[in-house]
């Protein structure tokens, strides 16, 4: 699974993820790409929400 795919089954909208907070979305990213999903996510859960309530995929 890529990080974009992630954030796709999580509901957030990446290019607006990306244009908004590209330092945030970059970190995330490389962290991504060294933990399984599941850790990643038990990591950032709350962090999580908070990125899909300012950038919900429609």
């Amino acid at each position: 699974m890529t990080f974009e795919e992630y954030l796709v089954s999580k509901k957030i909208d990446k290019q607006q993820f990306e244009q908004h907070e590209p330092g945030r979305y970059a970190s995330w990213k490389a962290e991504f790409e060294q933990l399984h999903p599941e850790s990643f996510t038990t990591q950032k859960k709350f962090l999580i929400n908070e990125m899909r309530r300012k950038y919900l995929a429609r």
